[in-house]
């Protein structure tokens, strides 16, 4: 599938030239479209001409055979108008459908390439919207503009060249329609653009409330929280009103203000075209009177189209600048070009590695760490919350990239690998497993998807979930929603099975068991202990009790390691970790 390279194009200050660039693969189809709509939409100006023929042939009691040439041309131009509506129709839709496509996968392709901190600024909520509501605008914006564009420019192209022909007195009266539309439009589109661009913030930020809202449910719920959300989600709501109120409020303005100018114009042009007639000026026919005054009717109604345009452009222009927010965002994970990593070992060193958030440069999340880890080696990360462990770990992934220092993998710097043939090598369980609504086969086999039943059969062992998935109906049954009809170890467990097929050389485990009840625990732990067997493993725990077979561990405070050393060795040290230990034994106040 073609994407559109949107992210290469964009130019902010030009949104309307990034528009017409989406469309740029689309010419060919669009000439076709333009050329069948210009034959199907040509009664609109043709039949004026043949009425007036028609009305000559009465008042002047002109030979029956012109009137029946006239009917006969009348039929032919009305009866083309299907299989020309049907070109334009399919022409039309399949350049619109590419580019709406093609859009919604160079928005995914960019948020895939996007940093892990970007994702963590920016609701889920709000690039939804920009994904599902921006590029339906855009599309919806460019249909609308495309079939009244195109119906007004045929209109007044039809309309002032039969003029010129019949009437040529009579094009400084039409040429009055399109100067005085062009000043309401350039008069208007400024406030339009602004209160468009108001209601898509308001839009946005309902769409992270709504996302917020569904995820916070079983918690509002369970503390009996419910009003408070409703009125959380009332305020926001109430924003998104008043916004499309001044949104409409202006257009609707507009609306008014060029019908009531087209109106004038026309009952002005009726009225001159008949004084005209009545006076002998101009050789003017009362066939012409009608034509004329058709025609102006027909030219009034295609400039207030186009002038009708501009509020459904503004809304489309507006949702570019939306998506090149996501398009243009410079905060990505760059590989091309890179050196592609075709195998691992495992070993990884950590050289006086500092790094610091961006909404915090002068706050190190991690300072000076320096941690040399060999291949099938499992270190533990222990320490007080924000000690900098998940930091670490993100940096071990590759999601983060150092301030200071470097992180070698293999002795080579990932700086300069392509981090996204590392991660081949590389499984995460996380604290909450993430899982799709599908099968048991496809939540493990993802991104593995041509292992075989008796692969995904053997990992389910090994990971303590083969009974479970068997009593609900084997590797095809649906596991729901983000795995709702399982428990938090059953999710868990099919979690390390999906990291056991990909036979990972380094594993990340973030907090893997500390939402789970002690029976779940002691399932998990022995699939981690199979999972753990030979690989370089980096383990974040809470509890103690977890880690204590580690190779090694790591104590840290304040971003720093503050103590390394074996279960045993660190107890007998009696430092920052002999204190987690007593904490972490001390009885729960009564």
């Amino acid at each position: 599938m073609t994407s559109v390279p949107l992210e290469d194009t964009y130019d902010g200050a030009h949104p309307v030239r990034t528009l017409v660039g989406l469309y740029s693969g689309q010419r060919r189809r669009l000439l076709v479209a333009a050329l069948a709509f210009a034959a199907k939409h040509s009664p609109i100006w043709v039949i004026p001409v043949l009425t007036a023929d028609v009305i000559d042939v009465v008042v002047d009691h002109e030979p029956l055979r012109e009137l029946w040439w006239a009917a006969g041309l009348m039929l032919l131009v009305v009866g083309q108008n299907l299989p020309m509506h049907w070109l334009y129709v399919r022409s039309f839709s399949v350049a619109v459908r590419t580019v709406e496509t093609n859009l919604r996968m160079a928005l995914a392709r960019r948020l895939q390439e996007l940093s892990i901190g970007y994702h963590r600024r920016v609701s889920a909520g709000v690039l939804q919207a920009k994904i599902v509501r921006d590029v339906e605008n855009v599309v919806e914006s460019s249909r609308q503009a495309f079939d009244s564009g195109m119906s007004a420019t045929t209109t007044l192209v039809g309309a002032l060249v039969v003029t010129a022909v019949r009437v040529p007195e009579f094009l400084p009266v039409f040429a009055l329609a399109v100067p005085a539309a062009a000043g309401l439009v350039v008069a208007m589109r400024r406030r339009m653009a602004s209160r468009n661009a108001a209601f898509r913030v308001e839009v946005e930020h309902m769409s992270a409330r709504v996302s917020e809202m569904t995820h916070l449910i079983p918690i509002t719920r369970a503390h009996a929280l419910e009003r408070d959300e409703l009125d959380r989600m009332g305020a926001t709501l109430v924003g998104v009103r008043d916004a499309g109120i001044r949104l409409d409020v202006t257009n609707g303005w507009f609306g008014a203000l060029s019908w009531i100018l087209m109106q004038v114009l026309s009952v002005g042009c009726l009225v001159g075209a008949a004084w005209v007639a009545w006076n002998g000026m101009f050789d003017l026919s009362a066939g012409d009177v009608t034509m004329l005054s058709s025609y102006f009717v027909a030219l009034t109604g295609a400039v207030t189209a186009l002038m009708t345009i501009a509020p459904v452009v503004t809304k489309g222009l507006e949702s570019v600048r939306s998506m090149g927010e996501v398009l243009t965002e410079p905060d990505v994970e760059r590989n091309a070009g890179k050196e592609t990593v075709a195998s691992v070992r495992g070993e990884v060193e950590l050289a006086g590695v500092r790094f610091a958030y961006d909404d915090a440069p002068d706050e190190a999340a991690v300072d000076g760490v320096d941690l040399h880890v060999r291949p099938g080696e499992t270190v533990a990360l222990v320490g007080p919350s924000g000690s900098g462990k998940s930091t670490v770990l993100n940096l071990v992934i590759g999601f983060l990239a150092p301030t200071a220092g470097r992180i070698l993998l293999d002795g080579r710097d990932m700086a300069e690998l392509d981090l996204r043939t590392y991660r081949r090598f590389l499984a995460v369980v996380p604290q909450e497993s993430l899982l799709f609504e599908g099968t048991v086969r496809d939540n493990v086999t993802y991104g593995s998807p041509d292992l075989t039943d008796a692969a995904v059969l053997a990992a389910l062992r090994d990971a303590n979930a083969l009974d479970f998935v068997e009593q609900m109906g084997g590797l095809d049954a649906v596991i729901g929603e983000r795995g709702a009809r399982l428990s938090g170890g059953q999710r868990q467990r099919l979690a390390i099975a999906r990291a056991l097929v990909r036979d990972p050389r380094v594993l990340v485990l973030d907090e893997a068991t500390s939402a789970l009840d002690t029976a779940s625990e002691r399932l998990v732990q022995q699939a981690l202990a199979r999972l753990m067997a030979g690989r370089t493993t980096f383990v974040v725990a809470h509890r103690l009790s977890t880690i204590r077979g580690a190779d090694r561990i790591v104590v840290m405070r304040d971003g720093r390691v503050v103590e390394v050393g074996t279960h045993d060795d660190l107890l007998a040290a009696g430092g920052a970790y002999a204190e987690l230990d007593r904490l972490g034994r001390a009885p729960a106040p009564s």
